[in-house]
């Protein structure tokens, strides 16, 4: 296969498990309530990491045919890497990684890998064709530890030679998993063992890279010294050696080994806080290949490299902490005047809208059945029970399932009061995108209903819920009134990015005072001003396109980073809210609308009465939505 003709930069091979990272900060593991979940294990973690970096990855290995198996799966995929090296074994679980932090020293870690999934890797498993579309391969410590696994790497290591690709040696040395240490010392990082640096020696000739801590290098080299230890390598291997030595950095040696070590190309560390080491060296060496694998010189590999592990070792978790190329060149560029990088707000915005958010939504269409207050007053109005209102709600999503039929870019706002059941049955829809509102209906100022702790509230939600809430604010408010808002908002933003859910705000400004094309800019600008960057905004609609310019500059000017607005109706009229999608046709910023009482209010009210039976309800909605659909497909026409 030609150099231009392969797919992929790089294939990582080895371990891969689900980690569950104890979020009781400075507990031992012993009294820790709560864990974080997130994909684990070196291999698995450089994947993600390239992949967040631009690189082509894809991860070879295997796991289980069960729920941890399928979240490895599915994760690899939203972040960009390929999954076509998975392969699913349906005789053994998904391996485990238990993992806490006691304090910035310690961090007890248990593996659960007894015949674990990716264990079980065999000569069978490694594909030539699938080698042989890659760049690179990178093979791991851990995998020499069983004749078969072994095998396995080896396979891929002469496939790789055979096709032209570098092969990348990550030496990832855990005493434990080779049968050197309990079961309780996870965390130990090196125990001498001739046997272990024989079979490591053995793979150093076939090397184009070979990185590891002063640990591993003496580990995979079998000396007691480390200006031995590098020397030994040199011997048997030409490779680039990158010597990693935490906060200090790292030192690359290409050619020979210098008189003194420190003469090496160095890398400078980062002055970062230590929050948790777990995972810094899969962030490294993802940086290192991001620039190496591009060509760059080896002091960029080296200073990409280090501050993709200041990013990891500032905050909890492993691959969901590594940055994404945006991120790091933000870093690099602009610095931070935060040692504790995860206290960064810039840089932990562009972390979220680069790797937090699950789905692309190039386009929303939304039917919006969140009202309560709307649909309380509607079953008084008509004598009807209001128990009935979740058993239209329902109705709802047929409705817009019916419309979006499998389709990208759908989905429905849904309350918890009203809309519980609908919201389990709207969670079953491909693709939907779903909303919450969080307001109490009406409040100005601005309430949350049900209990103002949001925090406590969302980490209930499934995480591709998006928080929405509704705000009365026009922008000559009285101060205090501006301010109270202004600090409720930023409360449940900061909620929002806390436990990791989107949320969208959306502003009503016209019922509080004259609305010009200057009114929802001001507001807007005020927002952003007090630090609140929310993933999208729900606006009213405006009169003509110089409006929405208005609009369209203000967010780019904040946040080059919001998912977009959508439309809101008021009950407007279906003709009205036609023309307000034609006034967006030049927007940069709009991508669709989340209407509600247009389309389900008449249909509402004579189910609600008993004049109309299920099925004429939802064929109403649905013909009323589909006719907004088409209209707002139109709108450019």
């Amino acid at each position: 296969m030609e150099e231009s003709e392969k797919t992929l930069d790089v294939i990582t091979i080895g371990r891969a498990s689900v980690d569950l990272y104890g979020q009781q900060i400075g507990s031992r593991l012993e009294d820790v309530t709560s864990f974080a979940k997130s994909v684990g294990g070196c291999p698995a973690n450089i994947a993600i990491g390239t992949a967040r970096l631009g690189l082509n990855a894809a991860w070879l290995g295997r796991v289980g045919d069960e729920a941890f198996g399928r979240f490895i799966t599915e994760q690899m995929a939203r972040e960009g890497a390929s999954t076509q090296g998975i392969i699913i074994d349906k005789d053994r679980l998904t391996a485990l990684a238990i993992l806490g932090v006691e304090d910035d020293k310690r961090f007890p870690l248990i593996f659960y890998r007894e015949d674990c999934a990716d264990m079980a890797l065999t000569e069978g498993d490694v594909s030539e064709d699938f080698i042989a579309s890659a760049r690179s391969v990178l093979v791991t410590g851990t995998h020499f530890s069983r004749p078969h696994t072994a095998a396995a790497q080896k396979v891929a290591i002469n496939f790789a030679k055979a096709y032209g690709a570098k092969v990348i040696f990550d030496i990832d040395f855990r005493p434990n998993l080779w049968g050197l240490a309990g079961h309780g010392a996870g965390e130990e990082r090196y125990i001498r063992s001739h046997t272990v640096s024989e079979r490591l020696k053995s793979v150093l000739p076939h090397c184009d890279l070979v990185v590891g801590t002063e640990e591993e290098i003496l580990i995979g080299s079998g000396e007691a010294d480390l200006d031995a230890a590098l020397r030994t390598i040199r011997q048997v291997s030409s490779a680039v050696i990158v010597l990693k030595r935490g906060p200090m950095g790292c030192i690359v040696y290409d050619g020979a080994i210098p008189y003194t070590i420190e003469d090496g190309i160095v890398g400078e560390g980062f002055p970062i806080d230590v929050y948790n080491t777990l995972g810094a060296g899969d962030a490294f060496m993802s940086g290192f290949l991001r620039g190496w694998l591009r060509g760059e010189p080896l002091e960029v590999c080296a200073t990409w490299a280090n501050a993709c592990g200041a990013f990891a070792v500032s905050r909890l978790l492993c691959s969901p902490e590594i940055p994404s190329f945006d991120e790091l060149s933000q870093f690099l560029t602009h610095g931070s005047a935060q040692t504790a990088l995860r206290k960064d707000r810039a840089l932990n915005h562009i972390h979220w809208a680069t790797t937090g958010r699950r789905r692309d939504y190039p386009t929303l269409k939304g039917l919006a059945v969140d009202h309560r207050a709307q649909f309380e007053d509607m079953a008084a109005r008509v004598g009807a029970d209001p128990a009935r209102i979740s058993g239209f709600k329902l109705l709802a999503v047929a409705a817009a399932a019916r419309v979006a039929d499998g389709r990208d870019g759908f989905g429905m706002l849904l309350d918890d009061k009203h809309g519980r059941e609908a919201l389990f049955a709207a969670a079953k829809q491909p693709n939907f995108w779903i909303g919450r509102p969080v307001e109490l209906p009406g409040s100005r100022p601005l309430k949350f209903e049900f209990s103002q702790d949001m925090g406590s509230r969302l980490i209930e939600w499934p995480v591709d819920h998006c928080i929405k809430c509704l705000a009365f604010f026009h922008p000559d408010d009285p101060d205090a009134m501006r301010l109270e808002q202004v600090e409720k908002l930023g409360a449940l933003y900061d909620a929002a990015r806390s436990v990791g859910r989107e949320i969208l705000i959306e502003i009503i400004a016209g019922k509080n005072g004259p609305v010009d094309a200057q009114t929802l800019p001001r507001v807007l600008s005020e927002l952003y001003s007090a630090g609140i960057k929310p993933d999208w905004w729900k606006l009213e609609p405006q009169t003509d396109a110089s409006a929405w310019a208005l609009i369209d500059e203000t967010i780019v000017a904040n946040d080059i980073w919001c998912r977009g607005v959508v439309l809101l109706g008021l009950e407007a009229p279906a003709a009205d809210l036609e023309a307000a999608f034609r006034a967006t046709a030049g927007s940069k910023t709009v991508k669709g609308f989340t209407v509600g009482r247009t389309i389900f209010a008449s249909a509402a009210e004579k189910w609600l009465a008993g004049e109309i039976e299920d099925e004429a309800a939802i064929a109403d909605m649905a013909e009323k939505f589909t006719r907004l659909v088409d209209a707002w497909e139109a709108r450019t026409q």
